[in-house]
Formats: C-alpha cells, structure tokens, sequence
C-alpha cells in the first residue's frame, strides 16, 4: 500500500518534471512548488524573522541563514577553492569567486569600462555614478550604497566585533578587516608592485609605495 505521505511526497517531486507551481502568493507574483517554501517567502511580506542568534541581534527568515550566519561567530568556511586554496562560509559565495579565476565578467557597467562577476556587483557599483546612498545609519548621518555596509557600520555604534582571530586576541566588526590581520599570521602579501620586488598585505599599502617610483 501507499501511504499519504508517500503520495504527497511523489506529488511534490512530480513538479519537478512538469515545472506546476501551484502555492502562489496573495501580495506579489512569486509562485512556488512546495507550501513550505511559500511559507518561508511570506515573509517577506510579514517581516517575520524567527530565527535568531544566541550572540548577536542578527535574525532571519530561515534555519539556513541562520546557520550560514553563525559562521561568522565560528569562524567556519566549509567550502574551499580547489584552485587557490580560499575559503568560505556558504556554497554561493565559492560558486562567486570561481568567475574570478574564470575571468568571466559579464556584467558590464554602460557609463564607465568596469566590468563586474556578478549581478549585484555591477548593481552596487552604478550607484557610484548616480550618487545613489538609499542606506541610512538610524543613529548618525552615514549613508551608503550597500545594505551591508551599514551593518558593518552599526557596530561602530554597538561596539560588536564578530569576527575573531584564531591565533590571537584580535578581533574586529568586518570580516574584510580579519583578513587583511590574518596576514601577519601567515605571512601573506598578495599585493606585489610591478616596477620592483615590492609586496605588502594592503592595496592602500601598495598604492603609497608606487609613488615612490612615480615621484
């Protein structure tokens, strides 16, 4: 015999086949396979967030995000480039950098020569043009062109530094920041002038360096 739940179970896997989408949204256009994920998509809608960290006030809409989240409290990077050895905390931001070893840039900005990986880069990056900053600190006057760069900018404000070395007392409110601190660790120095033997752990570092070749 055949349970209702394996009935169900093979209804919902047919869909997969036939491309039915038969849970639509109320409030937006968005229709999906299964009840659950319309379930997780309202809301965006309800702003509801149930999801919430034990260590910060960071909340979300699903169990993923959450635990992608948490990564940045571990420490955690599960996926790594089998190229040149980098890791990350979730699948999507691997599959991202790959392009960077691809050189495929398809995203291309129409008011300047940049090109750009991904979608959101060159999305991120036209607001430079328009002057665009839609992203507003709720406690000083800071503005910016990325959501994320306000969140980063909070901690300013809470004093939170999530991302912690692993081989010392350091820590810091961006993970941008731990990196660049992880090369005292391992001796890195990505950034090599091209006049002379020169490398060091920063652009800005390189950038002050080239002008003594330039006067």
């Amino acid at each position: 015999g055949y349970s209702c739940a394996q009935s169900a179970a093979l209804k919902a896997h047919t869909r997969t086949h036939t491309g039915e989408k038969p849970y639509k949204c109320t409030q937006c256009p968005y229709s999906c396979k299964q009840a659950e994920n319309l379930k997780i998509h309202m809301r965006k809608h309800t702003g509801e967030k149930p999801y919430k960290c034990e260590q910060c006030n960071y909340c979300s809409t699903t169990a993923s995000s959450l635990k992608l989240h948490m990564r940045t409290h571990t420490g955690e990077k599960p996926y790594t480039c089998e190229i040149c050895n980098k890791s990350f905390t979730g699948k999507r931001n691997l599959k991202t950098h790959r392009l960077i070893h691809n050189g495929l840039k398809p995203y291309k900005c129409s008011q300047c020569s940049k090109s750009f990986s991904q979608k959101g880069g060159l999305s991120n990056h036209t607001k430079v043009h328009s002057g665009d900053k839609p992203h507003k600190c709720p406690q000083c006057d800071y503005r910016s062109t990325q959501k994320s760069h306000i969140q980063i900018h909070m901690r300013k404000h809470t004093f939170e530094k999530p991302y912690q070395c692993t081989q010392c007392d350091y820590s810091s409110s961006a993970g941008a920041t731990l990196q660049i601190h992880m090369r005292k660790h391992t001796g890195e120095k990505p950034y090599k002038c091209t006049e002379c033997d020169y490398s060091c752990t920063t652009s800005g570092s390189l950038k002050v360096h080239k002008r003594t070749h330039t006067g």
